[in-house]
């Protein structure tokens, strides 16, 4: 649960519950529970694909904006922008489909794959344990927190051992709040922890000297970084763990394709350049993998 906005993360918890209840028709009878699919060799993308997605010609995929460079509007317009919608849309060139993007609270992306309202979701989701006794997860993005400072760090911070007894801040309810409680715990001379609401009201408290440092996570590090020239990154990512496609269970034939469409764009590279147009290239994976997440 990398947003680290509150009620992402609490709202996490009752995801699998109520998206567990719901069943259906499956497309394709296996549910493989290691990392790999075994998808027929020689076949593209499109022809994994079951026939009710090449029938409707369409691939419904839902994101929930708000996580900027991940998924976003475009400024004063409706557009969906960012690393996911770009991703979705190659994925949907690559089976042969036209893509339907629609932006809808994160707590319901689970809820609607199940009932069949959504095909994808794609949402800077966690492939978690709780959350695959729901859904499928093609592995696409592996990510952490990383430590952020004014620029030219000045307090010459290396490593999460370096913040010890320095005033940092968190937001609460993020994994980056438990990345720097657990450092806490370690620490002699204990961290100086202030909780903010969010990131950008976090990096205030280093604008104002408050705090010398943050962790934040890192593709929203990364285009605060880019936006001006006040901060620094530093490059190790803590607490890294996959992001993935949610597919429902019982739609094995259409994850599938789109681990194979996946797949392909890294195997030509238009998966990478789609990651760094967004600054986020360090967080490509080398395979497109089946339910990674611990």
């Amino acid at each position: 649960m990398r947003r680290p906005r509150p009620l992402r993360c609490l709202a996490a918890l009752a995801l699998v519950a109520l998206a567990a209840t719901s069943c259906g028709r499956s497309d394709q009878g296996s549910n493989p529970s290691g990392s790999e699919s075994k998808t027929a060799a020689g076949k593209t993308a499109a022809d994994l694909l079951p026939a009710q997605y090449k029938k409707s010609g369409v691939l419904r995929v839902a994101t929930a904006v708000g996580y900027p460079p991940m998924e976003m509007y475009k400024p004063g317009t409706t557009e969906l922008t960012g690393v996911d919608p770009d991703l979705a849309r190659a994925i949907a060139k690559k089976l042969g489909l036209k893509l339907q993007l629609t932006n809808a609270a994160f707590d319901g992306l689970i809820p609607g794959l199940q009932s069949g309202r959504f095909d994808l979701a794609m949402s800077s989701m966690t492939d978690s344990a709780q959350r695959r006794q729901a859904v499928d997860f093609v592995d696409y993005f592996r990510t952490g927190g990383v430590v952020m400072t004014k620029k030219g760090n000045p307090e010459g911070i290396k490593t999460l051992a370096d913040l010890c007894g320095k005033a940092v801040v968190l937001a609460k309810g993020s994994s980056n709040l438990d990345i720097g409680e657990q450092q806490n715990a370690k620490c002699k001379d204990k961290l100086r922890i202030s909780q903010s609401e969010d990131a950008p009201t976090g990096l205030l408290q280093l604008d104002s000297g408050r705090a010398v440092a943050t962790i934040v996570d890192y593709p929203v590090a990364q285009m605060f970084a880019q936006k001006g020239n006040a901060y620094q990154v530093l490059s190790t990512q803590y607490g890294a763990a996959p992001w993935g496609i949610a597919v429902a269970k019982n739609r094995s034939g259409l994850r599938d394709a789109v681990q194979k469409a996946l797949q392909d764009l890294i195997d030509n590279g238009e998966y990478r350049k789609i990651l760094g147009t967004w600054g986020v290239a360090d967080s490509a994976v080398p395979r497109a993998t089946l339910n990674g997440g611990q």
